[in-house]
């Protein structure tokens, strides 16, 4: 019987990853590699969940960080460095060494792609400047983008081939300089406006165990947050401040991103297997989202919503928590509901109907098991509320079995069947017994 009563929500994964795999085909998708990746006994996974993805459709570009097998290289040559602002400050002697260090990740990877029979190349599309002189401080050897070849790498991308950029860049003159690799990827994804920019780091959490969360943003079953717009990031930032973490300068390069052109840049930990791909093909992933707009949202219910929203309601009803709706009776009231919408997929709904005597009832709340913890609920709830308000309610009441602790945390009262209006009141029946709650503006 529970294998049975699992394979509504078996089907419902599937058909995510259909919507995902339609939604996303063409679409650009830069991912930079930290290079400890290449040590994992999970690098060649992820390489073969790079070609997966590349292989639905998507176009694929890689940019790997180097800073590892540079620091390798240097070392054993004896040539000092020190970092600056993140910058790696090395005299002249030491780019020829860091050329081949940073030539030799992407060869690797270039290999491995080859392995799963990708075709994969290795190129200069980036020109530099060096950084120069910045507050009395000499730069030397570090560089920053100054313009990227867009139109061969548009070609590269027509002819199916999955470029790869070292972390070099060179002068008019032919001058190479050492350029940030996630400062690169960040900018060669808003360069070609990426649909997506992944940073996939070794152990990065973003969680309520090494952060402070604000309230205001939802946070999944084991405390990690799985999206950010960036009014949310920033509100995180602000709580942040005070750690110096490496991780608070990458999202602010993510929110940077997104408010130049980049609908999406995720954030995931390189020591999962499958996090790419559970990133790219479901709702809420296995990283940390940050996005613009464009992502959730509440919108009026449509009729073309009534097979979701039957679908959505059913587990709430086989579980005695919702009443039966029929698709007649959605047909009849659908003007009344409102969804919130995830990625073109109906993930929440509820009702709010009017009674003549200036009460209104909210009703029918449903909100996807797998979204309950991100706060999509609450902001229906909110959202009804002040349309409540706008239409001059002078309260709102919800009747409910199995969530009073849910609607008292929001700020609703214990009431009585008595308080309902006449039309609702014929409605109650003592054999389900639902408390009444209500909201008084």
């Amino acid at each position: 019987m529970s294998e049975l009563l699992s394979i509504p929500r078996q089907a419902e994964r599937i058909r995510d990853v259909i919507r995902y795999i339609h939604m996303f085909k063409n679409a650009t998708v830069v991912i930079y590699i930290d290079d400890s990746l290449l040590d994992s006994p999970l690098f060649s996974s992820h390489i073969r969940d790079i070609c997966l993805i590349h292989e639905a459709g998507l176009k694929v570009l890689i940019v790997p960080g180097a800073r590892n097998r540079i620091d390798q290289v240097l070392a054993n040559a004896h040539i000092e460095w020190r970092m600056h602002n993140s910058c790696r400050i090395t005299t002249e002697d030491a780019m020829p060494l860091i050329k081949m260090a940073a030539f030799d990740v992407s060869n690797r990877i270039m290999t491995a792609l080859a392995g799963e029979k990708r075709t994969a190349v290795i190129g200069n599309w980036v020109r530099a400047r060096g950084k120069g002189v910045i507050d009395g401080f000499d730069y030397g050897t570090s560089g920053e983008i100054d313009k990227l070849q867009e139109e061969s790498i548009q070609t590269i991308l027509e002819k199916d081939f999955i470029p790869i950029f070292p972390c070099i860049g060179w002068s008019l003159t032919g001058k190479p300089y050492n350029i940030s690799s996630i400062q690169l990827a960040q900018q060669i994804a808003i360069h070609l406006k990426a649909d997506k920019l992944f940073f996939m780091m070794p152990s990065v959490e973003i969680s309520g165990n090494n952060f402070s969360i604000p309230e205001e943003i939802g946070v999944s079953h084991d405390n990690c947050v799985p999206a950010m717009n960036i009014e949310e990031l920033d509100a995180f930032i602000t709580k942040n401040k005070d750690r110096n973490n490496s991780v608070l300068s990458l999202l602010e390069l993510a929110k940077d991103a997104c408010l130049n052109g980049v609908s999406r840049v995720h954030i995931i930990n390189s020591s999962l297997e499958g996090t790419l791909p559970c990133e790219i093909f479901s709702n809420l992933g296995s990283g940390t989202m940050i996005y613009k707009s464009n992502y959730g949202g509440i919108r009026p219910m449509t009729r073309e919503d009534i097979p979701a929203i039957l679908n959505l309601i059913r587990p709430f009803v086989e579980r005695g928590i919702l009443l039966p709706r029929s698709e007649q009776q959605l047909q009849e009231q659908f003007q009344n509901y409102i969804v919130y919408e995830v990625d073109n997929g109906i993930r929440a709904c509820a009702a709010l109907i009017p009674y003549e005597d200036t009460q209104m009832e909210i009703s029918a709340v449903a909100v996807d098991e797998t979204f309950a913890h991100i706060g999509i609920g609450p902001k229906i709830i909110n959202y009804l509320i002040e349309k409540a308000k706008v239409q001059k309610a002078k309260c709102v009441f919800v009747l409910t079995t199995q969530t009073a602790d849910w609607f008292e945390k929001l700020g609703f009262k214990n009431s009585t069947v008595d308080s309902l209006p006449e039309k609702r009141k014929q409605l109650w029946t003592p054999n389900r017994g639902s408390k009444v709650f209500r909201l008084t503006f």
